[in-house]
């Protein structure tokens, strides 16, 4: 009896304590490892991460936008947009009427991000909130004059613990608490480009090196209490071809140097003509069967790439594995930047936490639809986007989830169910008013003797 009285008192005071205390808010940390491509997770070993996906949930490919670039991929997993919409339209940019040049040495001016506004610029101007960054592309700009809170100014010297150490620390001890977060880092980028994807030796040390990265952020979150607080989404921006030395495409053998302005090179080349741009075109024409040659009005409609002044009147996309080369040019054994649609360019997304189904795996998803989820994730308003929710309600253990296969299975086995009630109620009601074959024998009141005495 003692026992019953103190273990009802105990929760009568747990739920006095719960009731007046508010509850946290949601909490996202978003992770990218840059080039990590989708079916690296079925060529090798990742234990760290694999223990990571077994405790949430996997999308197996992430349909990236195009052009397969960096900077573009990273600011559309923020916003939620195409390229042609939030204006990061490559790595290198020109804009004809500023006059003013974007590259990944020269990207801190506003005016290429302002086209947008980033999920940590949102969550950034909410009360009592704050958003934190360590080296996500962007996330050092003032951006709608809006940076987050904490933030790292790119350097590719300061090493991943160094990254990490200032993030955890940004998310455990600030006030306002930090509820969104990004992390980069560049890696399997870096050795995809040098080695190319198919070096399997070099390969497996670097994707050794990234699941051992994986395994120090989860030990962190563990250390310092966040894990079982914390959503995290970890993630990539594109994938990796194979490229070769055999396969090249030089423009310098197809058109006159004199004739054009390069503003971005391989595989997607943007040219801005600076004579008759017809004849320039036709020459590109003829130049490579490896290489599709578009003028910027009849770029296909599924690269959602062309109302944007920032690209350019003529665009070059080359085949996949192909390069495209100035005489001088030098080659990276591995590429990325080609058509969106090639599985080689696709990444991955897993994601564990509070908000998220366990052990729960998913084909695919656009990466234009990540951004509505962290949205929900945070309880944020998202800004006007090009992704659908609709396609990451099955991640999530608040939505209501059905794919379409389970769909058609439910509407048949309704319709066989309501047929096999319809025609039971037939065959009763036949039976009830049809004539009845039997009737009791009625007796006469002299019958009461019995037959045999």
């Amino acid at each position: 009896m003692r026992l019953s009285l103190v273990l009802l008192f105990s929760g009568l005071a747990t739920g006095c304590r719960g009731s007046s205390s508010s509850p946290l808010p949601p909490r996202l940390l978003l992770v990218s490892f840059d080039g990590f491509r989708a079916d690296y997770l079925q060529n090798y070993e990742f234990p760290h991460l694999q223990n990571f996906i077994k405790e949430g949930v996997l999308v197996e490919q992430v349909q990236n936008v195009f052009i397969t670039k960096t900077f573009p991929n990273h600011y559309s997993i923020v916003t939620g947009l195409y390229e042609e919409s939030h204006g990061i339209v490559a790595n290198s940019m020109y804009d004809v009427v500023t006059k003013k040049h974007f590259s990944d040495m020269n990207d801190k001016d506003p005016f290429w991000w302002n086209e947008a506004v980033p999920i940590w610029v949102t969550n950034q101007l909410q009360e009592n909130r704050s958003s934190a960054a360590a080296m996500w592309p962007g996330t050092d700009v003032p951006i709608h004059n809006t940076t987050p809170s904490y933030f790292m100014d790119y350097s590719r010297s300061v090493s991943f613990g160094e990254r990490l150490r200032n993030l955890t620390t940004w998310l455990s001890s600030s006030n306002p608490p930090v509820t969104f977060a990004t992390l980069y880092w560049e890696e399997p980028d870096a050795s995809g480009h040098k080695y190319g994807p198919d070096d399997k030796d070099n390969m497996h040390r670097v994707l050794k090196e990234v699941d051992d990265h994986v395994g120090e952020l989860v030990h962190q979150l563990k250390v310092l209490g966040l894990w079982d607080s914390l959503n995290v989404i970890i993630t990539s921006d594109h994938g990796m071809a194979q490229c070769s030395k055999d396969r090249l495409i030089n423009l310098d053998l197809c058109i006159d140097p004199a004739d054009y302005t390069l503003v971005d090179l391989s595989p997607v080349a943007a040219i801005l003509p600076k004579k008759n741009r017809t004849k320039l075109f036709y020459e590109l024409k003829v130049c490579d069967s490896h290489m599709k040659v578009y003028l910027k009005e009849d770029i296909p409609a599924r690269f959602h790439y062309q109302h944007n002044d920032r690209i350019q009147p003529i665009i070059l996309v080359a085949d996949e594995g192909w390069t495209i080369v100035l005489s001088k040019s030098s080659l990276k054994l591995g590429d990325h930047g080609y058509d969106n649609s090639l599985p080689s360019m696709n990444p991955f997304l897993a994601a564990r936490g509070p908000a998220f189904h366990k052990g729960y795996k998913h084909s695919t998803i656009n990466t234009v639809d990540i951004y509505p989820m962290m949205c929900h994730i945070l309880g944020l308003k998202p800004h006007p986007n090009n992704g659908t929710f609709g396609h990451t309600k099955c991640l999530l253990v608040d939505q209501w989830c059905i794919n379409l296969p389970e769909a058609i299975g439910i509407v048949i086995g309704a319709l066989l169910v309501l047929t096999t009630l319809t025609c039971l109620i037939i065959i009763m009601q036949n039976r009830l008013s049809g004539p009845r074959p039997f009737s009791r024998l009625q007796l006469q009141d002299d019958d009461d003797d019995p037959l045999i005495a």
